[in-house]
């Protein structure tokens, strides 16, 4: 392979690296999905066809149900997630949101984006948050109304209302589909054999049954 083709193989290939890492950038002032080519709920959020732009409404660039808390899980939180399935106004622009209420207590275990970094505001209460770095390096405090803390993409991170009232967090991610990984389900609740997990954390085969019935309801453990 001659000099030349080696450099061309190797820019290609950092291209492809690149541009495949985030949402692509759109290509056209917007694109609301066209219903009439199916249902807009789908994994492939970005390659649907587009309505005509003479055909995009304001309505189709306003968004309404992050009004009141969604329903609460029984760590105390209620999470509405919003990207372009529900809001077609944001599909291709590389960005999505959520609205995260925690009652008094209530807890969202570690976890953490693939694709995105996350922003966070707390519109009201009191929330201990923070992640864990790549050298397990934990960046962590109490966040007050009306304080930002952003979340690096693909690291470990929590949230935990330590306040005396309910809280109530406003996220932005910088992709439309940052992905979600929640580390007890991932471990628990995924079916890695049971002996790799006695070795792993020095659990019991009882206490690996006790946790895989927790996080995987559907265990017979």
């Amino acid at each position: 392979m001659s000099p030349i083709l080696a450099i061309l193989v190797v820019a290609f290939f950092l291209y492809c690296v690149t541009t495949s890492a985030s949402d692509p950038d759109p290509i056209q002032d917007f694109c609301i999905p066209n219903p009439k080519f199916g249902s807009i709920k789908t994994a492939h959020l970005g390659s649907l066809p587009c309505k005509n732009s003479s055909e995009a409404t304001t309505d189709d660039f306003v968004f309404s149900g992050m009004k009141g808390a969604g329903n609460f899980c029984d760590t105390g939180l209620a999470v509405i997630s919003v990207n372009p399935a529900l809001f077609p106004g944001i599909n291709t622009l590389g960005m999505s949101f959520v609205r995260a209420d925690l009652k008094v207590g209530g807890y969202n275990p570690p976890h953490f984006h693939p694709r995105a970094t996350e922003i966070a505001y707390v519109v009201q209460g009191s929330v201990y948050a923070g992640f864990v770095d790549s050298t397990n390096r934990v960046f962590a405090r109490v966040i007050e109304q009306g304080e930002v803390i952003v979340f690096p993409r693909g690291l470990l991170h929590f949230l935990m209302n330590v306040g005396d009232k309910p809280a109530t967090i406003f996220g932005s991610f910088n992709s439309q589909n940052p992905g979600l990984q929640k580390i007890p389900t991932a471990i628990f609740g995924s079916g890695i054999h049971e002996e790799l997990l006695e070795k792993a954390f020095g659990l019991s085969p009882k206490q690996i049954r006790v946790m895989r019935r927790r996080f995987n309801p559907k265990s017979k453990g």
